[in-house]
């Protein structure tokens, strides 16, 4: 099992309107190529991303929490043994800092040195593709060592 978490300052002058669009699952693959389809229903949302050369693929359901502008989502069936995390806005001067974090496990011990890294570095590459097409420039401020090869001052 692994954890990880990543940490994005956005611009923005509404914070409570950013989280809203943060948790507007369903334009996701629009702003990030990884995202191949979200299909949300009053059961959560059904997702398909790229994983190194195939899909991945599971439903998750959400609680959002406007007022503490949090979203915890837990996987209810896919591909990953395990799969839990949270979206968390902080407002800071100027803007929010969005804390993603996630535990996932595929259940296959002997290939998680493999595979637990290209994870890592596809869903910090999805929470920067996103926040950067909803709020344009952002600043990685934590976690960002995955994504060294991208450019630092947009972090996607």
């Amino acid at each position: 099992m692994r954890s990880t978490r990543i940490g994005v300052r956005i611009r923005t002058g509404d914070v409570p309107a950013a989280f809203a669009e943060i948790a507007d699952f369903g334009r996701f693959p629009a702003l990030a190529d990884d995202v191949r389809e979200v299909t949300v229903d009053e059961s959560g949302s059904d997702w398909v991303v790229n994983f190194r050369r195939g899909l991945m693929r599971w439903h998750e359901e959400e609680t959002v929490d406007a007022a503490a502008l949090r979203i915890e989502f837990d996987q209810t069936e896919g591909d990953f043994a395990e799969f839990h995390g949270s979206w968390q806005l902080t407002p800071v001067l100027g803007g929010a800092v969005v804390m993603f974090d996630i535990t996932y496990d595929f259940g296959i011990e002997s290939m998680a040195g493999l595979m637990d890294p290209i994870a890592e570095r596809v869903i910090k590459r999805v929470v920067c593709s996103v926040l950067s097409g909803l709020f344009g420039d952002v600043t990685v401020t934590e976690g960002g060592e995955a994504l060294a090869d991208l450019n630092p001052g947009r972090a996607a």
